[in-house]
């Protein structure tokens, strides 16, 4: 490949990871694949091999919060981390972690909240959420566990703002699995913290 059409290929995704960026911060996209076929297609890029990883998308999402949108989005992001960490003193017998966008700090007032619970009695969640009269609609998440594919029992539950938090509920082996680090879930005591540095 000559240096020259090294430089396009770079230079499409580039232009790629900007404009998936752009949809999924005006549009509320959530879906990476999704906003990379969308952001193809209105370039006249459908048949392109370089689309840019999901990495290159976040990096231009969060320049294009900062420069767009930097007086609105730190109170979009503290208003969803707060009902997040609400949400976790709920369910805190359950060991929380807040996982995806709300955490990374890539949300926009679309966004769901994300939170991993732990217990190996999957109905023990269930029956917490019905004790207590909280309104949730059932669910399974795929993930990866163990090295495969599996279903897991989640939980959605709608806030007073409409924002929708995922309760995925996993075994209690998968919180000692070593899996999780601080940039990709936080604690209670995490969350707080991040909420006092905003």
């Amino acid at each position: 490949m000559t240096k020259e059409s090294n430089h396009r290929r770079d230079l499409m995704r580039e232009q790629l990871a900007h404009q998936a960026a752009k949809l999924m911060a005006e549009d509320g996209i959530t879906d990476h694949a999704y906003a990379k076929r969308k952001a193809a297609k209105q370039l006249g890029a459908i048949d392109t091999h370089h689309l840019p990883s999901n990495e290159e998308i976040d990096n231009a999402l969060r320049s294009f919060r900062m420069l767009f949108q930097g007086t609105k989005h730190p109170t979009v992001l503290r208003e969803l981390r707060t009902e997040a960490l609400d949400n976790m003193k709920l369910l805190s017998e359950f060991h929380p972690y807040l996982t995806g966008s709300v955490l990374t700090g890539l949300a926009g007032e679309n966004s769901d909240i994300n939170i991993m619970l732990f217990s190996d009695d999957a109905k023990a969640v269930l029956l917490f959420l019905l004790k207590h009269n909280i309104d949730f609609e059932d669910g399974e998440w795929r993930m990866r566990l163990n090295g495969h594919e599996e279903s897991v029992p989640s939980y959605t539950l709608t806030g007073p703002s409409d924002v929708q938090s995922h309760i995925i509920v996993l075994p209690e082996n998968a919180r000692h699995s070593g899996a999780r680090h601080p940039e990709t879930h936080a604690d209670i005591t995490a969350v707080t913290a991040l909420l006092a540095q905003q």
